[in-house]
C-alpha cells in the first residue's frame, strides 16, 4: 500500500464505523488519496483479541450513545442507534465482500444502503426478511446477493480479510491505516488527515 492510500476495515454493527464512513471519502478527496475497503467480521476480531463492545460496560454504554450523538452532530450527518443492537453482521459483511470480488461496481451502493439501512434507519439487519426488503430496496436482487454470501470463496475472502486485520493490530472497528500506521475509531480522523497531508 502506499502511503496515501487510507484503508478502513469496517463492520455495518459498528456506529463509529458509520461515522467514519460519512466522513472518509471527503478526508481521502482532499489530501488526493484513495480510500480501500475493507469489509471484516467485528464479532472475529472480538474473539481473536479478547475484546467486547463498549455497551457490555453500562456506564461505558450511555457514554458511548451521548457521543456518538456529539459527532454525528459535529459532521451534521442522520444517526439513529439501532433499537436491535448488538445485530449478527456475518451475512451482511459475506455480501460486502462478495460484491467487492464479483460485482465491485456495485460494492459502494451497498455499503451506503447497509450502513443507512442500520444506522440512520434503525431497521432489524438481523432479519432475513428485513435484509432482503432493504437489498430489494436499494435495487439488489436479494436472493443473487444472499447467494453470494453463501459462496465458500467469499466466506473464506472475509476471514482471511479479518485475520489480517488482527495480524496488523486491530483490535475494534472501524480501523484504519495509513501505510502501516494504524487509527482506531471515528474520533482519531484527525490523525488520518495529517498522516495523509505528511505522506
Amino acid at each position: 500500500m502506499t502511503s496515501k492510500t487510507v484503508e478502513f476495515f469496517f463492520d455495518f454493527g459498528s456506529p463509529a464505523s458509520y461515522l467514519a464512513w460519512t466522513q472518509l471519502p471527503g478526508i481521502c478527496a482532499t489530501a488526493g488519496a484513495t480510500l480501500l475497503y475493507r469489509p471484516m467480521l467485528l464479532g472475529g476480531v472480538f474473539q481473536a483479541t479478547g475484546n467486547t463492545s463498549p455497551v457490555t460496560v453500562p456506564a461505558k454504554g450511555r457514554y458511548l450513545l451521548t457521543d456518538l450523538a456529539r459527532f454525528a452532530r459535529r459532521y451534521g450527518v442522520p444517526m439513529r442507534f439501532n433499537p436491535n443492537f448488538p445485530i449478527n453482521t456475518l451475512t451482511l459483511m459475506r455480501g460486502a465482500a462478495g460484491l467487492q470480488l464479483r460485482e465491485p461496481t456495485r460494492f459502494e451502493d451497498y455499503v451506503a444502503s447497509m450502513f443507512r439501512a442500520m444506522w440512520v434507519d434503525g431497521r432489524n439487519l438481523g432479519d432475513p426478511v428485513i435484509v432482503a426488503e432493504t437489498l430489494e430496496q436499494a435495487g439488489f436482487d436479494a436472493a443473487a446477493v444472499l447467494a453470494l454470501a453463501s459462496d465458500p470463496v467469499v466466506k473464506d475472502a472475509l476471514k482471511a480479510a479479518t485475520e489480517e486485520a488482527v495480524r496488523r493490530g486491530a483490535f475494534g472497528a472501524p480501523t484504519m491505516f495509513v501505510g502501516e500506521q494504524l487509527f482506531f475509531g471515528q474520533d482519531r480522523l484527525d490523525f488520518v488527515r495529517e498522516a495523509l497531508a505528511t505522506a
